[in-house]
């Protein structure tokens, strides 16, 4: 009995997901369907077909789910201790710093190493 319902419910899932694109996919085509309408009045019609879809969709199991993770993860960002102005710059010019000091020592590496193979070999670049 209990496989019967789940079975019924991953079926109404799907035709639930099905609905939802359906949604998305006419929004998208009525965008362009009446594009010689109003910019404003298309892009409402797009966001209320994008706004249904996701009604849809949240009533699913993983739709559910979904929703949850991205409740969390809001929860997790607004825990993050986030670094002042200053300790950006500071950061990002230590950062650069040590992308031209690295990129100078290659160059180097680099030059060394063809005069190296240009004294064996006797030809030059």
């Amino acid at each position: 009995m209990n496989a019967n319902a789940e079975a019924s419910s991953t079926a109404l899932d799907t035709l639930k997901f099905l609905i939802a694109v359906i949604l998305l996919i006419g929004g998208v085509v009525g965008f362009y369907w009446f594009e010689g309408h109003s910019n404003l009045l298309r892009v409402i019609g797009l966001l209320a077909a994008v706004a249904a879809a996701g009604l849809v969709a949240v009533q699913t199991e993983k739709g559910r789910a979904i929703w949850s993770f991205l409740i969390d993860s809001r929860t997790e960002v607004r825990k993050v201790v986030w670094p002042t102005r200053q300790d950006a710059m500071q950061t990002t010019l230590i950062v650069l710093l040590v992308v031209i000091l690295m990129s100078l020592f290659m160059w180097g590496v680099d030059a060394i190493l063809f005069a190296i193979v240009k004294a064996l070999t006797g030809h030059g670049g």
